[in-house]
């Protein structure tokens, strides 16, 4: 047998783009898992995935993700501030959403028992 050179692809994504990101890697033939998570700057839930892929499909893969979840502009309101005894309102602020963020890392074993 000869050894292959496996890659972790774990990749964050917008709730928003999750379901067509797993349907775009299914459609190509990869396989992935699937998790909820919750970042950290809006407290926005995202959706952790994690393929196990060939080195040579790596960027075939990245390419994948990003055609289905793209950065876009959204109005979210800023929760009310209390400095002393004022109090500040609630102003909506732009922030960029979307989009994803990849690690690739190497893979040293795999077992499917």
């Amino acid at each position: 047998k000869g050894v292959i050179s496996l890659k972790l692809i774990v990749a964050i994504i917008n709730n928003d783009d999750a379901n067509a990101v797993m349907n775009g890697v299914t459609k190509a033939g990869y396989s992935a898992t699937r998790l909820s998570t919750t970042g950290g700057f809006l407290r926005a839930g995202n959706v952790t995935l994690l393929l196990g892929v060939e080195k040579n499909k790596v960027d075939e893969v990245i390419n994948i993700i990003g055609e289905y979840s793209k950065q876009r502009k959204q109005i979210t309101p800023v929760n009310t501030t209390y400095i002393g005894e004022s109090m500040l309102s609630s102003m909506p602020v732009e922030v960029t959403v979307g989009g994803a963020t990849i690690f690739v890392l190497d893979v040293e074993q795999f077992y499917k028992i």
